[in-house]
């Protein structure tokens, strides 16, 4: 099935596993509605998946026993259901459900399933954090399913509301600095939300069994995109010079407290330098630079107070 011909039902059926209403479900939901019909279940569906008539399923994707009736006319099952935090109670029941769902697709016969994971990362939390270890086990089982698939691994994302870069714009607005782990030397290769979902109608249209990783245009050290940050927004870095273990202690903290402002791991895997990622080829219109979203981020931050455009070409 060609992501952007007619399927087995006519218009193309898309389910959409996990949602419409994270950073990269909003994304696939704009580039695929033009031609797609859209099924998405998850437990909590959006306004604007409602608005543009998408049939949404409410359900615990960990607990769905029979996903047949889930299945039932599929043409592109694209998987980007994942936590951000949590124990292995958490993962635990949402990786034997996408497991479960695996098997029902192969036996339905789904044409092509893309499934968003994550890149490598250290040992050490490849062997012991659980959002590591099930996100391995249910990429294995898609490998082993005998599906025609395609498994991506994007790098940090960035768009419209991101809990990222438009987090850090905003803390350095409000407070004038950044906390820095070690020196900042290490690699990261921001990719918009936007262009994933670019990567996947193109793999959703090919064949195969692949691993795709994807990165942005530029491989920026995090000092580097820092420093810009600032820049966007008129100021000059001030950092709070912290070593990688004092921010791990810190964002442990922050965890306890219920916060998921940042996640230990998260600060291991940033350090790690494995983040920056070289950028996916073959995009036409290429691949974003991510100054001028830095820069439109910026000026909204400032609104009425932005004397004059801080950017820069980085």
């Amino acid at each position: 099935m060609n992501a952007d011909g007619e399927g087995r039902s006519g218009r193309p059926l898309l389910l959409l596993v996990g949602g419409g209403t994270g950073l990269v479900g909003r994304a696939l939901l704009e580039e695929f509605r033009r031609d797609h019909r859209i099924r998405s279940i998850h437990r909590s569906p959006s306004a604007r998946e409602i608005a543009l008539g998408v049939e949404v399923l409410r359900a615990d994707i960990g607990l769905v026993r029979d996903w047949a009736p889930i299945l039932e006319d599929v043409d592109l099952l694209v998987n980007l259901a994942w936590y951000r935090g949590g124990s292995d109670r958490r993962f635990r029941p949402l990786a034997e459900g996408l497991e479960r769902m695996f098997v029902a697709a192969a036996a339905a016969r789904i044409p092509r399933v893309v499934h968003i994971s994550v890149p490598p990362a250290t040992p050490e939390l490849e062997a012991h954090l659980p959002y590591m270890v099930r996100k391995r086990e249910v990429d294995a089982a898609l490998a082993r399913s005998g599906l025609d698939y395609a498994i991506l691994t994007p790098t940090m994302l960035w768009g419209p509301g991101d809990r990222l870069l438009t987090v850090m714009l905003r803390t350095i607005q409000r407070w004038h600095r950044l906390p820095m782990f070690g020196d900042g030397a290490y690699h990261v290769s921001p990719v918009a939300a936007a262009d994933l979902a670019r990567i996947v109608r193109r793999e959703a249209g090919r064949g195969g069994r692949t691993v795709v990783p994807i990165g942005g245009p530029r491989r920026w050290t995090y000092r580097d995109l820092t420093d810009r940050l600032f820049r966007a927004l008129g100021r000059p870095p001030r950092y709070l010079e912290w070593s990688a273990a004092r921010g791990r202690r810190i964002a442990r903290f922050l965890e306890t407290i219920g916060s998921t402002l940042i996640y230990a791991y998260e600060v291991d895997w940033l350090v790690s330098d494995l983040l920056g990622l070289p950028p996916y080829e073959g995009l036409d219109p290429p691949l974003k630079d991510v100054e001028p979203f830095l820069d439109a981020e910026a000026a909204r931050l400032l609104g009425p107070r932005l004397a004059s455009a801080p950017g820069g070409d980085g």
